[in-house]
């Protein structure tokens, strides 16, 4: 299989495995079905992608287009719900899709300068109500799909704005890096949609690092289940903790990476595990830089993800974003130094850095307290030099009176 074309969804395996082991038959069978059919389309596009190579993308400006699927599995047959110049529809989860498709399109056309998805115009195209009960939504390289949830467990897919925009990012990694979905690269892949996934949501509604929640799908579950949403960016690990699902799995540093097989069962080799431990890197990275994420660590991820390849692993990426850190903001800048102490607090200590270094930058990141100035971060550096300067001279004092006396 083409590692780097297949279809990306948004409900991790291991939750929906979860959902087999329900007491409700209703729920039982949605999962079952969903699986069912998710492989199924994993086999098409396989085929289709070793056949016919690279799928052709339809340029148009970014053009919108949303059709309801009317709870069948058939594309092709989908009516048209609502275009980019008619009105809007009376179905909310198609007014939803579009809304979402392009607030995702405008905001890496205004942050990033890119024209849609592949940066060459690609039109989005969205199909609601894919087949009944369906707990997924996904994106296949070429179009964006919803399903409704099975209304107990999850809910209509199309209620996240940061689901339809990490669905899209996959797009985006797909004509850039082309990150191999499988192992570390294929937990980066993930960990990329989440990063731009969370920041349309912060960028549509104006919050600073600080102020977001850092939340990836917080909508997607029903009222009734207890869990603040499938990941937490802030704190991996911690997105949900109850009865039917579990402990939310995700590691938040090396130490805690979760080695599976790299199957269809091993989640790929852990993707939707291990994207934990750089998503907590960019968290962290982004309230160290302070402000807005979309306008510090952002630009930062998307030139290392431009710069990156299909095989990319998290040293890589790290290194890489250090260095356009530097490109970027400026070497040694409170921006760098806040990137390097985020990778280092995952235990991923940039390659080429000396520990001392790292360290001295790392303090006066942490003494930025988010957005402050290059000089009081260089400020902050020095009287931490200073005051380990004195403790020196004290204990070479100490030292020498011990001598004297003894």
């Amino acid at each position: 299989m083409n590692r780097t074309s297949r279809l990306n969804c948004i409900i991790p395996p291991h939750l929906l495995k979860r959902l087999l082991e329900s007491e409700d038959s209703e729920v039982r069978q949605a999962a079952l079905d969903t699986m069912l059919t998710t492989a199924r389309l994993r086999g098409e596009r396989a085929v289709r992608a070793s056949l016919a190579g690279p799928t052709a993308t339809a340029t148009g400006n970014g053009r919108r287009t949303v059709f309801d699927c009317d709870h069948g599995s058939f594309l092709a047959s989908a009516a048209l719900a609502r275009s980019e110049d008619g009105p809007a529809s009376a179905d909310d989860s198609a007014n939803r899709a579009f809304d979402g498709l392009g607030l995702t399109r405008d905001f890496y056309r205004e942050v990033f300068q890119r024209d849609s998805i592949d940066d060459h115009g690609m039109r989005l195209d969205g199909y609601v109500h894919f087949s009944v009960k369906f707990n997924n939504a996904f994106w296949d390289g070429r179009q964006m799909v919803f399903g409704d949830g099975d209304g107990k467990m999850l809910g209509d897919l199309t209620r996240s704005l940061d689901v339809i925009a990490h669905e899209l990012t996959h797009g985006v990694t797909e004509h850039t890096a082309g990150l191999a979905y499988h192992n570390q690269s294929g937990a980066l892949n993930e960990s990329i949609s989440d990063v731009f996934g969370s920041l349309v949501k912060q960028w549509s509604l104006k919050q600073s690092a600080e102020e977001a929640d850092w939340l990836i799908g917080a909508d997607v579950w029903t009222p009734g289940i207890d869990a603040d949403a499938l990941r937490s960016m802030k704190a991996p690990g911690h997105a949900y903790d109850n009865a039917l699902f579990g402990k939310d799995p995700q590691p938040d540093r090396m130490s805690k990476f979760v080695h599976l097989p790299d199957t269809e069962e091993g989640d790929s080799g852990g993707v939707h595990f291990n994207s934990g431990i750089p998503n907590k890197a960019f968290y962290l990275a982004a309230v160290g830089i302070g402000g807005f994420a979309w306008e510090g660590a952002g630009p930062v991820w998307y030139e290392a993800l431009k710069a990156s390849s299909a095989e990319t692993q998290f040293q890589d990426f790290a290194d890489t974003t250090f260095q356009k850190a530097g490109d970027l903001f400026g070497v040694g800048s409170v921006e760098q130094s806040a990137v390097l102490a985020a990778w280092q607090e995952v235990e991923i200590p940039i390659r080429g850095v000396p520990t001392g270094v790292a360290r001295a930058r790392s303090l006066a990141a942490a003494a930025g307290n988010g957005g402050v100035s290059r000089q009081d971060g260089l400020a902050a550096l020095t009287r931490q030099v200073g005051e380990l300067s004195a403790k020196m001279t004290r204990l070479a004092k100490e030292v020498a009176a011990l001598k004297e006396t003894g």
